[in-house]
């Protein structure tokens, strides 16, 4: 397991060299799920996670979607370790599987993050990873994180966490890609009408980086459903509707380490090509950017703008 996490945990060699996988299929259970802003969802998460292994037994690892325990206000902040791992730990045991439940507003001193703690089938903490990027200006009061979190599932493969807007910076996938995450799992949180650019995001994510991704959004005050599951080649294996959904799949990560060696779809390896570049870029030298920092400070756009008042005026007849 290689994380740099809260846990302190002790990295392993990140070299393939150094990990062994047998050619076994994995099953991934992605769970889209009703959330609720006002209330608890961990009873319901519970009853899900019962009936997903009760219909489907041979599935090894459950995810749920981005905040999916309590929805999305950071009042219901706890710290980690708190009560709401200890139940994800439970339900993992219960059914000796892994799970990331999601993600949960970390409470971590005068700071909020949003973290989604990885657990294994005997109930462990394994990892805790804290989203890099939260979607400001909306989610102004919350931390970024900034370590990486990738970890092993013995005789399977290389699994790596990144939480909803991380996605839409390629340097989050990429640096997981190249810490050797195959199956990248992505709980996510989006109501809002971007939803189906995401869509298109999580596909070329899947594509460039040559993995599996599981993009998990929830219902109701957890999103606007549309879970998306792709494969190394940018495949959609399964893309959910807008009602509850459990969403069980067998992946094979062979088809990850044959697209990385010879290319997807027998044609480019972008992986390769990125190691074997000629070119720094300028854009991550540590300086600023002039033209970056003229576009303004990062906050939610009004009435003011004349942009949007030219637009209303259009959209009501005025002009």
């Amino acid at each position: 397991m290689r994380h740099d996490d809260p846990l302190g945990a002790t990295p392993t060699d990140d070299s393939p060299s150094h990990v062994q996988h047998a050619v076994t299929p994995f099953a991934i259970a992605g769970i889209q799920m009703r959330v609720s802003a006002v209330e608890s969802n961990i009873p319901a998460m519970e009853h899900k996670l019962d009936l997903t292994m009760s219909i489907y037994p041979w599935v090894q690892m459950v995810v749920f979607s981005e905040l999916c325990a309590f929805g999305p206000l950071t009042g219901h902040a706890q710290p980690l370790p708190g009560p709401a791992e200890a139940a994800f730990r439970a339900m993992a045991a219960k059914h000796g599987v892994w799970l990331v439940a999601g993600s949960v507003f970390e409470r971590a001193g005068d700071r909020i993050y949003n973290t989604a703690s990885v657990i294994d089938p005997h109930g462990t903490v394994i990892g805790r990873y804290r989203k890099m990027f939260p979607f400001r200006p909306y989610e102004a009061d919350v931390t970024d994180g900034t370590d990486f979190l990738v970890f092993d599932v013995p005789d399977v493969g290389r699994f790596g966490v990144s939480i909803c807007y991380d996605m839409w910076f390629a340097e989050t996938s990429r640096t997981l890609a190249a810490m050797g995450a195959e199956v990248i799992i992505h709980p996510s949180l989006t109501g809002t009408i971007d939803r189906e650019i995401e869509l298109t995001i999580v596909r070329a994510t899947a594509a460039m980086q040559q993995c599996y991704i599981f993009d998990i959004n929830g219902l109701g005050a957890g999103g606007n459903g549309r879970s998306l599951i792709c494969g190394p080649e940018g495949m959609i294996f399964h893309q959910a509707g807008t009602d509850e959904e459990i969403i069980p799949l067998e992946v094979d990560l062979e088809r990850v380490r044959r697209s990385r060696t010879h290319g997807l779809l027998r044609l480019g390896q972008p992986l390769k090509s990125f190691r074997d570049r000629t070119v720094d870029f300028d854009v991550y030298a540590g300086g600023r950017s002039p033209y970056l920092d003229a576009l303004g400070a990062l906050e939610k756009p009004d009435r003011s703008d004349a942009g949007v008042a030219s637009n209303l005026g259009v959209l009501s007849g005025d002009g």
